[in-house]
């Protein structure tokens, strides 16, 4: 995939304008708050997702703007030219959006038409944080992957958080206790099919995200990432995953119901990173913990290319800080026959870009 033209209209701070990228490495360079990372985003959202760094729709338009923001994007995919258009009215409960000049009955409907893979700052909870935030990358980079799986996600929330209230109300209506193995035969099934999803993903993953930071690193580290899950810890076939978790759950009744909730399945499992053997989280330094992020986020990428048929666009944002001079490298040269935006605000870390268009952002005005 590529971006061949990016518009936008009152949009956050960036003044009425288009960008037209070159087809590899497109570096976006400017101080903090003058609308580099707005760029990043507005492609973002033609992937059909949310905003990456979290806003709500409103805060996507411009204080000055009455009506709203217009974003558009030519694009090729699937071997062919496309356009999408994406509009947010001022008040509108959800945006608006077209391809090909044909209403969609929401922007989500963009999903699968157009895909990237983003990194920015608030990514590197991925390695700082606690397992949620993991579990959320993991989950994010299956549902673009394979939209089924989405469905699946979605079926178990619903059912773990029924189970959670029939826990709860058990204390107050004892007689609930004997439906509380139906819910158990659901969660088991569902939470068995996340787990072996899960799992045979991570471990393409790793092997990728492995040869990256390999690359990013010059060989000088090991990096190595693998799923921790409950009901992995025991070895067995994939077979068995649900009689496994059925049984930790009947076995952990008791504690369940002190708890007022489900101590045991998928949504409390974990990805352990390591470098050099050792927990990337504990004893990682600043650029070890990015370069690991960045390895992950690039080997979603390579996965993600492999499922689409295409290279999806790649997105980074704010990524040369904390990267000592051969780890920026790797980002600015050694990415090859991908479309790369790259965010930056110093003008001296971009110095060794051997191919590729740099642009220059200031109080949302861009020019190169």
């Amino acid at each position: 995939m590529k971006v061949n033209r990016l518009g936008f209209r009152d949009y956050r701070n960036l003044k009425e304008n288009e960008l037209i990228p070159g087809p590899q490495v497109n570096v976006i360079c400017g101080d903090n708050a003058q609308g580099k990372t707005n760029l990043l985003e507005a492609v973002w959202l033609f992937t059909g997702g949310r905003s990456f760094r979290g806003a709500r729709d409103q805060e996507l338009i411009a204080f000055s703007s009455q009506a709203g923001a217009v974003l558009a994007l030519d694009f090729e995919a699937e071997e062919r030219e496309q356009t999408a258009k994406i509009t947010i009215g001022r008040g509108a409960k959800k945006r608006a959006a077209q391809l090909n000049g044909v209403d969609q009955p929401a922007a989500s409907s963009l999903i699968g038409k157009f895909c990237a893979v983003v990194f920015s700052p608030d990514h590197l909870s991925l390695v700082k944080e606690g397992p949620s935030m993991r579990r959320k990358f993991l989950d994010a980079a299956l549902c673009q992957r394979k939209p089924a799986y989405a469905r699946l996600l979605s079926q178990y929330s619903r059912t773990l958080a029924q189970r959670n209230t029939l826990l709860k109300d058990i204390s107050y209506h004892s007689e609930l206790l004997e439906t509380l193995e139906i819910w158990d035969e659901k969660l088991s099934g569902l939470g068995a099919a996340i787990t072996i999803e899960r799992k045979r993903y991570l471990e393409r993953l790793s092997e990728a995200a492995g040869e990256i930071y390999d690359g990013i690193s010059q060989g000088r580290e090991r990096f190595a990432v693998r799923y921790d899950s409950g009901l992995l810890r025991d070895g067995g076939e994939e077979a068995g995953y649900r009689e496994r978790l059925f049984s930790l759950l009947q076995n952990g009744r008791k504690e369940d119901l002190n708890a007022g909730f489900t101590t045991k399945g998928p949504h409390r499992d974990d990805l352990l990173v390591t470098v050099q053997e050792k927990s990337a989280r504990e004893y990682g330094s600043q650029g070890q913990q990015r370069s690991c992020v960045l390895a992950l986020k690039l080997a979603e990428a390579a996965l993600l290319a492999e499922a689409l048929g295409e290279k999806p666009v790649i997105l980074l944002d704010d990524v040369m800080s904390e990267l000592d001079a051969s780890r920026q490298d790797y980002l600015l040269n050694k990415i090859q026959g991908w479309q790369v935006f790259i965010t930056c605000c110093d003008p001296n870390s971009i110095s060794g870009l051997s191919q590729g268009r740099t642009f220059y952002v200031e109080n949302g005005e861009i020019r190169g």
